[in-house]
C-alpha cells in the first residue's frame, strides 16, 4: 500500500464527517452538542462518549504533547470525553488499559510499543466489547491484538527513508541511538537505517535520564573516531545528542526522527541535517475520530489496513515553514 494512498484515505475520512468544524478545547469537562462560542465551530450532535487514550509516553518527551493535542481537538469536535494516561513501562501500561475497561469506556486508543506486555489487557477489552484502535507503534501486531485500524508511520519504512538519505549524502558509519530498549518501533527504525547503511551501529541509552544520554553518547563518540553521523529517535534526545557531539569534539553530523519547535529551528539553522516526521498530531486526531465514527455508525476506517501518517522528510528546504506549525504545537 502506498504512502500517498494512505494519506489520501485519512484526509478523505476527515472531510466526510458531516457538518463539523474543528474546535480546540480541553479534553475534560461536560461539553454538550452546541456551538463552540470561542472558535465558532460546531460540536457533534451525537451522544457523548468516553474514550481512553493510553500511550507509552515517558516523562519530558514532548512528542506526546502533539499526539495529545490532536486527540483533544478531535474530542472537542466529536463530543468525546477524553481520558488520557501514559506509562513507558509495559506492565503498567497494561494496568491502565484494564482500568479503562473497568470504567466502561466506549473506546480505547493505545500504543503498542511493547505489544506482548499489553496483550492480555487488550483481550479483556475485546471480551467487554470495547472497540480498540492502535497508534504510533506496533503496526504489525495491531490486528492480532484486536485493533480495527492503526494510525502511524511504518517504522521500518521510516528508518529506511533515513538510511537512504544518509547513503545518498555519503554517510557510511551512523550511530543510531535507541533511548527505550525493547520498544519495537525504535528497534525497527534503527534496523531500517542499517538496511540502507550496513555500517550503522546501535547505541542504547537510558532515555529517562538526559544526563546519562549525553554522557553515553559523548563517550561513544570519543571512542569511535570514524562515526560520521548520529541519529536520534526523538527530538529531545536529538537535541541532547547535539550537545554530545559538540562536547566530544567529534565532526559527526546529527540527524533525527520526529520534531519539536527547537529541532525545527536547528534544522533551519543548519545545526541538524534533517528529521523524519511521523506527524503525531494526525495520529492522536485520527485515533479518536475513528473510534467516534465507529460508535456513531459502526464504521471501521482503514479497511483492515493501517492508515499511514508518515514518514515525511524535513530539512533545510522546508524547516522554516514547518517551524511555524511546530510553534502552534501541531508539528
Amino acid at each position: 500500500m502506498s504512502l500517498n494512498f494512505s494519506l489520501r484515505r485519512l484526509a478523505a475520512s476527515v472531510l466526510l464527517v458531516p457538518a463539523l468544524a474543528l474546535a480546540g478545547c480541553s479534553s475534560s469537562g461536560g461539553r454538550t452538542p452546541e456551538a463552540d462560542s470561542d472558535n465558532g465551530g460546531a460540536v457533534a450532535g451525537t451522544d457523548r462518549i468516553k474514550i481512553a487514550l493510553i500511550t507509552h509516553a515517558g516523562p519530558g518527551d514532548t512528542f506526546w504533547d502533539i499526539v495529545r493535542k490532536g486527540a483533544e481537538e478531535a474530542s472537542a469536535k466529536d463530543n468525546v470525553e477524553l481520558l488520557y494516561s501514559s506509562d513507558p513501562e509495559g506492565g503498567r501500561q497494561a494496568q491502565l488499559i484494564e482500568q479503562a475497561v473497568e470504567q466502561g469506556v466506549d473506546g480505547i486508543a493505545v500504543t503498542l510499543a511493547k505489544p506482548d506486555a499489553v496483550a492480555s489487557a487488550l483481550q479483556k477489552a475485546e471480551a467487554a466489547g470495547i472497540p480498540v484502535v492502535s497508534l504510533n507503534s506496533g503496526e504489525d501486531r495491531s490486528v492480532e491484538l484486536g485493533a480495527f485500524t492503526h494510525f502511524g508511520s511504518n517504522e521500518q519504512l521510516a528508518g529506511e527513508a533515513v538510511g537512504q538519505r544518509l547513503a545518498s549524502d555519503g554517510y557510511a558509519h551512523p550511530i543510531c541511538v535507541i533511548h527505550e530498549q525493547g520498544n519495537v518501533g525504535h528497534e525497527a527504525r534503527c534496523a531500517g537505517v542499517k538496511a540502507k547503511v550496513p555500517g550503522t551501529e546501535i547505541l542504547y541509552v537510558q532515555g529517562t535520564d538526559m544526563t546519562q544520554v549525553e554522557s553515553t553518547v559523548t563517550a561513544k563518540l570519543q571512542a569511535t573516531a570514524d562515526a560520521d553521523v548520529v541519529v536520534g529517535l526523538g527530538a529531545p534526545y536529538t537535541l541532547t545528542i547535539l550537545k554530545s557531539v559538540e562536547s566530544s569534539g567529534s565532526e559527526a553530523k546529527v540527524a533525527s526522527f520526529d520534531l519539536n519547535p527547537d529541532l525545527a529551528k536547528r534544522i533551519a539553522d543548519g545545526e541538524i541535517i534533517f528529521t523524519v516526521d511521523q506527524q503525531p498530531w494526525l495520529q492522536g486526531y485520527g485515533a479518536v475520530d475513528a473510534l467516534w465514527q465507529n460508535s456513531r455508525g459502526g464504521f471501521e476506517l482503514g479497511g483492515g489496513q493501517p492508515v499511514l501518517t508518515g514518514p515525511t522528510i524535513i530539512d533545510s528546504s522546508n524547516a522554516e515553514q514547518v517551524a511555524v506549525f511546530a510553534a502552534d504545537g501541531i508539528r
